[in-house]
């Protein structure tokens, strides 16, 4: 009878029980407002300045705002490990304490005035998580050996199948462990007021583990978090974004000739039809990972760099600058040791500070369901020529990118780009119509903006 009337009267509210054919949201939390137009700008503290610490690099936030960034992921800030170490100075990804930070880097007082600082110029501070392993003489080891996995011997082992020696795997099986991490998670969040995390091999960790930890963290304030991970399910209940491994690959494999512009249909076919719209995805020319043992940018995309760079930035997706890619960097910087970044006056200072005031001024450019869908403007020449439109009711962009390394001149169907635009890279407001043709260099690209 109780259930009855508790049903009557739900039903008299005018609300309705979903039924078993509605569509139910795949993403259970939402993005933190702030991020909405965000782009994320990598620091390593090792690297990023003479001094290499926390309070040399607080003095670069005043620029860093003006270039136009908005969210400083900071690498691993923990003190490294000794034992097994790599190098002088060792990985940072071999973490010793969770709960302190590296000497060489600073205090945790330093920490919390950088973090405040930046917080004072409007930016949000993200820190590099290592989850999946520590080394090999982390506090852990003495106080809880049995949080990690064991080979057959009994023994602590590296993650298996890599040359990660200097690093020893946890076992997220044990419900110890993952209190303590949970925790760790939330101290830093609490101590030094940082707004979230960068999490390196996340998918190396259970996702259930991931989604209970973000439920936390979110409680506490609304917070970022990114996965090094390339899956849609990270971003159901845990993730904000995660990496665009296969952009990457097949960006790469265009500019070395052994692919065409093609080959990227099959990523954002699956990026519009597979991930939700809410996924952040993020994209990127270069990173500490890809810098150290694949080459800079300028050696993996030669020519093609600078389209990468402004694909990276019009696409769906949320852009990644490395440090010293504004300064036109073109040093493989050292894993293990010091070997600090040469600053100097580069174009690109001006092509990232461009295109970052473009993503954010323009609402058709912003992050997950915040912005518009790309959709495909089919070209006459769609092995070299890749062109597409994102629009709203306010804002619209048409881009077109030449993928190969040979002239063309490029015709448009159907009436999608149809407009009145300014050029993004000359300024210049043209009509564009059924008979628009652009004559496009080698390795070149067009954003169009419409014009009021």
């Amino acid at each position: 009878m109780i259930k009855t009337l508790l049903l009557a009267a739900f039903l008299a509210c005018g609300v309705a029980a979903a039924g078993p054919y509605d569509p139910q949201p795949y993403v259970q939390f939402r993005h933190a407002e702030w991020t909405k137009n965000a782009a994320i700008y990598q620091i390593n503290t090792r690297q990023f300045t003479p001094e290499g610490t926390l309070r040399a690099a607080e003095r670069e936030l005043p620029r860093l705002r003006a270039l136009g960034v908005d969210i400083l992921w900071l690498m691993p800030i923990h003190p490294i490990g000794e034992v097994r170490r790599k190098g002088t100075l060792g990985s940072p990804y071999a973490v010793r304490d969770y709960l302190a930070v590296n000497p060489e880097f600073g205090t945790l007082a330093d920490l919390r005035h950088f973090v405040a600082t930046a917080h004072g110029l409007g930016l949000h501070v993200i820190l590099d998580w290592v989850g999946n392993h520590t080394s090999w003489d982390n506090v852990l080891r003495a106080t809880h050996p049995d949080w990690y996995e064991k080979d057959r011997k009994g023994q602590p082992h590296p993650t298996p199948w890599y040359d990660w020696d200097d690093i020893i795997d946890l076992d997220y099986s044990q419900p110890g462990l993952r209190r303590y991490m949970t925790d760790a998670l939330r101290y830093w969040v609490h101590e030094a007021d940082v707004d979230g995390y960068r999490v390196d091999a996340a998918g190396l960790v259970p996702l259930d583990f991931w989604e209970q930890a973000a439920q936390q963290l979110r409680a506490i304030k609304p917070v970022f978090l990114l996965a090094e991970w390339e899956s849609r399910d990270m971003h159901a209940r845990a993730f904000d974004a995660s990496y665009a491994w296969t952009w990457w690959d097949a960006l790469r494999a265009i500019a070395e000739g052994k692919a065409d512009a093609t080959s990227l249909y099959t990523y954002y076919a699956w990026n519009q039809k597979f991930y939700p719209k809410q996924a952040y995805r993020m994209l990127y020319t270069t990173n500490h990972d890809k810098n150290a043992w694949d080459g800079t940018e300028f050696e993996i995309f030669g020519p093609a760099v600078d389209a990468a760079i402004a694909f990276s930035f019009v696409s769906e997706g949320i852009p990644l600058i490395y440090n010293g890619q504004e300064a036109g960097n073109r040093k493989r910087l050292a894993f293990f040791e010091r070997d600090t970044l040469q600053w100097q006056a580069s174009p690109y200072t001006a092509l990232y500070h461009d295109l970052l005031a473009l993503k954010k001024q323009n609402t058709a450019l912003w992050n997950g369901e915040w912005g518009a869908t790309m959709e495909q403007v089919p070209n006459s020449l769609p092995k070299q020529v890749f062109s597409f439109v994102r629009q709203n009711a306010r804002d619209k962009v048409f881009a077109v990118f030449n993928l190969s390394a040979q002239p063309v001149q490029a015709s448009f169907r159907d009436d999608l780009h149809f407009g009145r635009y300014r050029d993004f890279s000359t300024g210049a407001v043209l009509q564009i119509d059924a008979q628009t043709r652009f004559q496009m260099a080698p390795w070149s690209y067009k954003i169009m903006i419409k014009a009021e």
